[in-house]
């Protein structure tokens, strides 16, 4: 495997684990090692450092989620599948479809509910009647995210006869001739999913996880709210930002 390293300094008071991290991290992000990672003896002889140094810089790097261990594998890039740019009225179908793989869905509840949380948040009675669709997100046939959206009956009870096989949600909407979200806010939460959530994902305790809260808006008017649990080893949000710009990244007040 060729080598485009960076020596390394000795006489530099950075240990010498932190400056292999950090030549590695630059030649990931350059794209070096897309189709493959060196091995740990390849890394040794190549830098010429101890198999110590070598295994505390991939620490470091699988830690921070750039690289995994796979079994059977060795270590490798960590790279999702799919990304989506913030603070934009995105379609999931659609930023997986547009990267070149179909995406499909598995229907787990479609019917008229009840839910506190949600009517609250939509700003109805907390018993007001709700269309709940539960659905399984795969892309290319793998599990990517759970989504549960709640609607107002009123506007969405057409939707209860709709095949979720491989559609989208606003499409629906939109031949329904019923309210399209053009506005609202989106909250994004690291977290642990529940066992069966877990299960239906197909990952591990240890895998991360996005959860996604939504609140579409028309004009104003809530019409639907939506939480997506999206694994985190398959896709990544992302935002873009320039000087005098500004961006609402903040800290909960929870």
């Amino acid at each position: 495997m060729h080598m485009a390293m960076t020596p390394l300094d000795r006489n530099s008071p950075m240990p010498l684990w932190a400056q292999l991290e950090s030549d590695l991290r630059t030649r990931l992000e350059r794209g070096e090692f897309d189709e493959a990672f060196p091995t740990d003896l390849e890394l040794t002889e190549g830098y010429e450092v101890s198999r110590h140094t070598v295994r505390e810089a991939v620490r470091v790097l699988n830690k921070t989620g750039l690289l995994k261990r796979e079994r059977g594998r060795g270590t490798v890039v960590n790279r999702p599948e799919f990304e989506q740019s913030l603070g934009t009225l995105y379609s999931l179908f659609q930023s997986v479809e547009s990267a070149g793989v179909e995406q499909t869905s598995e229907i787990l509840r479609c019917e008229i509910v009840s839910d506190s949380v949600a009517a609250s948040n939509l700003d109805v009675d907390e018993a007001a009647k709700l269309v709940l669709i539960e659905r399984l997100r795969l892309a290319g046939g793998s599990p990517l995210a759970i989504d549960r959206a709640w609607l107002p009956a009123k506007i969405a009870k057409r939707l209860l006869a709709v095949d979720w096989t491989h559609t989208a949600l606003y499409d629906e909407l939109a031949k329904a001739k019923a309210p399209v979200p053009n506005q609202g806010w989106e909250r994004l939460t690291p977290i642990v999913p529940t066992p069966a959530d877990r299960s239906r994902l197909g990952l591990r305790k240890s895998d991360a996880a996005f959860f996604l809260e939504r609140l579409g808006c028309r004009d104003g008017q809530p019409v639907e709210w939506r939480t997506t649990i999206i694994r985190g080893d398959r896709y990544r949000f992302v935002t873009d930002w320039s000087a005098g710009g500004r961006t609402d990244l903040r800290p909960s007040a929870a």
